[in-house]
């Protein structure tokens, strides 16, 4: 068992990433319907909690179904995570994270995400502000270090867990790697062999198949790993991965009434939580996910995503169904 705080997680846990503009109450429902351990919001703007911006705010919403699941934050200015540490504990998740890997221009510029690992200090003044703040569990998430000239996350990890940070997910590239080149796990295996370091250490990156989970867990030993990209219109990829730990099988791949299924309740779901107009929006961008390799399938694609009628998308799943039924995907 994995322990963060009061939260029980089972023996090496997979946490879902939080992602911007993909990570929300839909898209968690169904990785927690598909095995995932832990979920996380997108990030949230200290700022525009604060100010009361409207999108900061509808992130805040979390359903007792996908618990445990803790609220990301990120900002730049102490008393701005302080104030916004207090708003987000009223909605009562189960953690509090601090994201301090964000690579994304607009994000480093404010002095946040991955920007803080140029100034480690600060990082330590911007968690403990969070803390002081806050009865829930604070965890973090961050990268290796700026640049491959100056990783320092075995500082970042030892100062952190001094001020009362409970776990430590690490992506493991640099800000300077944003997504590209391969992300290199054995920082995060130094951190979880430092005899200093007591709390749960999680990897992140570049965890797409149930083998390349399974090698990575067999020669890092970390406490858990955190998927991301790979969920993207793929959830079933977490249940994938703990029957290959079982039993070193694969789960049959999902077929077409699997997607379809998926993509429909992707879509309803979506509708129950922002209204209609927003949740058919906001679902377009995961149909290529969901149906991705199947032949000619741009015709569908096409009405599913220029359609704002929901009895229309609905009618073109089952036309959908009914074209590639029993067809074997990849």
């Amino acid at each position: 068992m994995v322990k963060i705080g009061n939260i029980e997680l089972p023996d090496f846990p997979l946490l879902l990433a939080p992602m911007e503009d993909v990570s929300d109450p839909p898209f968690r429902r169904l990785c927690k319907l598909h095995g995932a351990d832990l979920m996380y919001s997108e990030f949230i703007s200290s700022e525009g909690l604060i100010r009361d911006a409207i999108k900061s705010r509808q992130k805040l919403d979390i359903f007792d179904y996908e618990r445990p699941v803790g609220i990301q934050i990120f900002g730049g200015d102490e008393e701005a995570m302080a104030m916004s540490a207090k708003i987000v504990e009223a909605v009562n998740p189960d953690l509090i994270d601090i994201n301090f890997g964000c690579p994304v221009k607009k994000v480093v510029c404010k002095g946040a995400g991955a920007g803080v690992l140029k100034d480690v200090d600060l990082m330590v003044r911007l968690t403990k502000a969070v803390i002081r703040s806050t009865h829930l569990p604070v965890t973090v998430k961050t990268r290796l270090g700026w640049d491959e000239n100056s990783i320092n996350i075995d500082e970042v990890a030892e100062r952190l867990q001094d001020i009362g940070v409970q776990a430590l997910t690490v992506h493991a590239r640099t800000r300077a790697q944003m997504y590209k080149g391969h992300s290199d796990w054995s920082h995060i295996e130094r951190i979880k062999n430092n005899p200093r370091i007591t709390m749960p250490i999680f990897g992140n990156g570049d965890i797409d198949s149930p083998e390349k989970a399974l090698e990575y867990k067999n020669k890092f030993g970390l406490d858990g790993m955190m998927i991301g990209r790979a969920a993207i219109g793929y959830p079933w990829i977490f249940n994938e991965i703990k029957h290959f730990f079982e039993t070193g099988e694969h789960l049959p791949k999902p077929n077409i009434e699997d997607r379809v299924e998926a993509a429909r309740n992707h879509l309803q779901w979506a509708m129950d939580w922002k209204g209609e107009k927003l949740g058919i929006l906001e679902t377009r961008r995961h149909y290529t996910n969901y149906f991705k390799g199947l032949p000619n399938f741009k015709e569908f694609r096409s009405r599913m995503v220029s359609s704002e009628n929901p009895e229309f998308i609905f009618a073109t799943f089952d036309e959908v169904l009914e074209r590639y039924s029993g067809m074997e995907l990849v």
